[in-house]
């Protein structure tokens, strides 16, 4: 135990200097590929409320917070700049001390409605909790496998299906519930089969030498997702990550795992990531915002550090940065889902708090321009950023503020323009601005110190 300890002190005090997490989704990812709408009404229905909330929050928590790592990726041996490990451990010493953060991973302190509470301050609408990542460590009472958090030292607490919890604060908070979930499971030996090597994050055997270990991993998934589904109360969003887990190499059977899904859960929105087709029904750029608006839904998932989960020391973004993340986001027609990475005592810390609570206030004040909103035609000009409300009676210039901190005191903007006889107004402080509308273009004069705080200006008209 003594050497385990020192190991986990070890790696924590080095990993901040090799975990860089770089976005390593996004090459399977085709934006322009066809997007498949859905065709039950339930699902539309469902689909259209969840883009009028435009900001919520993705959770990463498992036992890569132990040590404060690159959630579990850091036990897939691929020679990747983003994929961190301790260079003196053997490969597989390394993964037997990952294996067993279980025996360490006890948050005596978890508090999900201080999570929840953040996240209301924040302006955040809805939440994707992680249930599952690839080292297969379940964040709930699965019946199906012993590697889980109630199955370890937090056994004995009264919160330790850990993910109902969670999931009951958020709709306290009135929000919308996604349930993040791991296609791949690398402790699984229906998936990662110590018979052999894992040369790669994929299936370590031919499926078609040994069709009842894969049959059996599906039926693993499918029960899995079935107990998410079913247990928890209303799920609005299965957000299944591990694209690479798909048909024709690795099928699973998503028809079957979907028709049960939406048995449990009516109206359910699946997000089978970078997968396109019928299953993929909002797609989600990571660590990256699109360079044009889509025609489709989209979600840019992005964390609050270079990682996902909770690093000690981590560098967080500033407010002004998500903020203006936010608003190109919205103004393309997409949705921001901000990365959070809770303590391995179970608390959000005080200075994401902080951050989140400035994004929350600016939020109160300008949400009219995000929530609910609709892109135009021209999204921007330069830092000036158009929305419109979803009946088009109102518009919205949202100007970002760069590193100067600086809006200046003139703007011009030939597209968008206000109707004859508008009204400009700055709308957190109710101001009507003169303005001159000459040669196709409109030129307005700001007041002295707008966006003296570095955060968006937004101005309202229509």
């Amino acid at each position: 135990m003594k050497r385990f300890l020192l190991l986990c002190y070890l790696v924590a005090l080095t990993w901040p200097l090799l975990a860089q997490n770089a976005d390593q989704a996004n090459p399977d990812l085709n934006l322009n590929a066809a997007y498949l709408p859905p065709t039950d009404p339930a699902v539309q229905a469902k689909l259209a409320q969840w883009q009028d909330l435009k900001f919520g929050m993705l959770i990463h928590w498992g036992i890569y917070a132990v040590p404060g790592i690159v959630e579990s990726w850091s036990i897939c041996s691929e020679d990747e700049d983003w994929i961190p490990r301790d260079s003196n451990m053997r490969y597989d010493e390394y993964k037997r001390w990952y294996w067993n953060l279980n025996k360490m991973f006890n948050p005596q302190q978890f508090d999900p409605d201080q999570w929840a509470d953040a996240a209301k301050k924040a302006g955040m609408k809805y939440v994707v909790f992680t249930t599952k990542h690839h080292d297969g460590f379940a964040m709930y009472d699965t019946k199906f496998s012993d590697y889980s958090i109630a199955k370890g030292p937090f056994a004995g607490n009264p919160k330790a299906d850990v993910a109902k919890y969670v999931f009951d604060a958020f709709r306290r908070q009135g929000m919308m519930v996604g349930a993040y979930y791991s296609k791949p499971d690398w402790h699984s030996q229906d998936y990662w089969w110590d018979r052999y090597a894992t040369p790669d994050r994929h299936v370590n055997y031919k499926i078609e030498n040994h069709p009842y270990r894969w049959n059996r991993y599906k039926e693993f998934v499918y029960n899995q997702i079935d107990e998410i589904t079913s247990r928890y109360g209303e799920i609005d969003i299965l957000w299944l990550d591990g694209g690479w887990v798909r048909a024709p190499k690795e099928d699973i059977g998503m028809d079957r795992i979907a028709k049960k899904a939406r048995e449990n859960q009516p109206g359910l929105i699946i997000v089978d990531r970078t997968v396109t087709g019928k299953y993929e029904n909002y797609r989600t750029p990571e660590k990256m915002v699109p360079d044009k608006q889509l025609s489709y839904p989209w979600e840019t998932c992005m964390p609050l550090s270079k990682d996902w989960g909770y690093v000690p020391g981590a560098t967080f973004k500033t407010p002004r940065e998500v903020l203006n993340t936010l608003v190109e986001v919205v103004a393309k027609g997409g949705s921001l889902l901000l990365g959070v990475g809770p303590t391995p005592q179970g608390l959000i810390e005080p200075v994401v708090v902080e951050r989140l609570t400035t994004i929350g206030e600016w939020l109160r004040v300008n949400g009219e321009a995000i929530y609910g909103s609709r892109p135009l035609v021209v999204s921007n000009e330069g830092n000036i950023w158009f929305t419109q409300s979803k009946d088009g009676s109102e518009r919205y210039a949202i100007v970002t503020v760069g590193d100067n901190r600086s809006v200046g005191t003139t703007l011009e903007w030939r597209f968008n323009l206000p109707a004859k006889h508008s009204d400009l107004i700055v709308l957190s402080t109710g101001e009507k601005l003169k303005y001159k509308l000459k040669g196709g273009q409109v030129s307005v004069t700001l007041p002295r110190g707008t966006g003296a705080d570095g955060l968006p200006v937004v101005l309202k008209y229509n």
